[in-house]
C-alpha cells in the first residue's frame, strides 16, 4: 500500500547509507578536525547486514518506493558492495537502482557493480583544479583519479552518469564554468549544488552560498543555456540544457529555492535509523525491531506510522537560528 505523509507527499525514494566511513575528508561534509584519528565510527556489529538492508528495502518497495540510491560515507569502502546490489536488483518492484560515490575507488569496481545490477551512478567532483579539489577533499586525491573513475563507469556501461559539485563561495565558485565546459557534449550531466547547512560541523554560513540563479548566470554567460521541465515529480535538480544541443546541467537549490513540497525521499542510516529529512535531528530505529524478531507486518506498520505523520520542510523554514540546530551529519545518511 502506497504511503503519503502529513502533506500528502508519497514515499518514492529511499537512500541507504551502507557505511559512515569515507576515505575523503571533505570540508563541507567530514572536516578532519572533527572526523580525525580519534573519531568513533560505528562498529561492524552495529551496521545493518546486507540481508537486513534487503529485507527492509523489500518492505519500503511494497509501500511505494521505486528508486533506491546507495550512499555513505563512501559506499565503495564497504566490502563486497556488489553482493548487496545483486540482492536489491532481484527485489520485485524496484525500478531504479543507483549509487553516489566520490569516484576514487571506481576504477577497480565499476564493472562488477554493473554486472551485479547497478544501472547508473553519480560521482562527486567539486572542481577540476587540483589545488582547489585537494583543498576541499583534504585527502590528497587529485581530480584525475576521479575522472578516471568516471571513465571506468562509462566503459562498464553505467548510464547516465551524473557529476555532483558542491559550490562554496570563495573556494571553488571560480571553477564552475570550467567544470561545465569539460563535460559539455560528453553525455555526463553536471549538477551544481548550493552549499547547505547539513549537520553541525561544516561551518556553514549564508555568505558562503552561491545561489542557483548566480550559477546559471555564470554558466550562461559563456555556455548559453535554457530551462527544461522536470523529468518527474520530486526531481531535485532544476534542469538547464545547452542551446547548441550538447547536453544539460542541473542546479540544486535547497537554500535559495527550497523544494520541500515535492520531497518524496527517506534516508536509512548504516545502523538502521530512518530519517525523513536530510536535515533531521533524530531517526527512527528499525534495527531494534529487526533484531528483536519483528515480523514483516510489524516492520511495515512501523514504517507507516513514521511516514504518515511526517511534516518535515526544514528548507522552507530555514533561518539563521535553525541553521545552528543539531542535525544528523550528511556523512552519516548520504546527501
Amino acid at each position: 500500500m502506497a504511503l503519503t505523509d502529513a502533506f500528502q507527499r508519497p514515499l518514492r525514494d529511499l537512500r541507504i547509507s551502507v557505511t559512515d566511513r569515507c576515505n575523503f575528508r571533505c570540508t563541507y561534509c567530514m572536516p578532519r578536525e572533527i572526523f580525525g584519528p580519534g573519531y568513533q565510527f560505528l562498529d561492524r556489529a552495529e551496521i545493518l547486514s546486507y540481508e537486513e538492508i534487503t529485507r527492509l528495502a523489500r518492505i519500503f518497495i511494497a509501500h511505494g518506493v521505486e528508486k533506491i540510491r546507495l550512499t555513505g560515507g563512501e559506499p565503495l569502502v564497504r566490502k563486497d558492495l556488489d553482493s548487496l546490489i545483486a540482492q536489491l536488483r532481484a527485489t520485485p518492484g524496484l525500478r531504479d537502482l543507483t549509487l553516489t560515490t566520490n569516484g576514487s575507488l571506481l576504477r577497480n569496481q565499476a564493472r562488477k557493480l554493473k554486472a551485479a545490477g547497478l544501472e547508473r551512478i553519480t560521482v562527486s567532483l567539486d572542481s577540476l583544479d587540483d589545488a582547489v579539489f585537494q583543498s576541499m577533499n583534504d585527502s590528497g586525491v587529485p581530480a584525475s583519479v576521479v575522472l578516471d573513475g568516471i571513465q571506468a563507469a562509462r566503459e562498464a556501461g553505467l548510464d547516465p552518469i551524473k557529476v555532483n559539485a558542491v559550490v562554496k563561495r570563495g573556494t571553488n565558485d571560480h571553477t564552475i564554468v570550467d567544470l561545465a565546459r569539460h563535460f559539455k557534449g560528453s553525455g555526463v550531466i553536471v549538477r551544481f549544488i548550493e552549499f547547505m547547512d547539513v549537520g553541525a560541523t561544516n561551518g556553514w554560513q549564508l555568505e558562503h552560498v552561491v545561489t542557483g540563479r548566480e550559477i546559471v548566470e555564470r554558466v550562461n554567460a559563456e555556455l548559453p543555456i535554457e530551462p527544461v521541465g522536470a523529468n518527474y515529480r520530486g526531481e531535485v535538480a532544476r534542469r538547464w540544457r545547452y542551446l547548441d544541443g550538447e547536453g544539460e546541467i542541473g542546479i540544486i537549490t535547497s537554500i535559495s529555492e527550497p523544494f520541500c513540497g515535492d520531497c518524496t525521499r527517506a534516508r536509512l542510516s548504516p545502523e538502521g535509523e530512518l530519517y525523513t529529512c536530510l536535515f533531521g535531528v533524530r531517526g527512527h530505529d528499525f534495527r531494534a525491531l529487526l533484531r528483536s524478531g519483528a515480523t514483516d507486518g510489524e516492520l511495515s506498520e512501523f514504517l507507516a506510522s513514521v511516514w504518515h505523520v511526517r511534516d518535515d520542510r526544514y528548507s522552507e523554514l530555514r533561518t539563521a537560528e535553525t541553521a545552528l540546530l543539531p542535525k544528523v551529519e550528511m556523512s552519516h545518511i548520504g546527501g
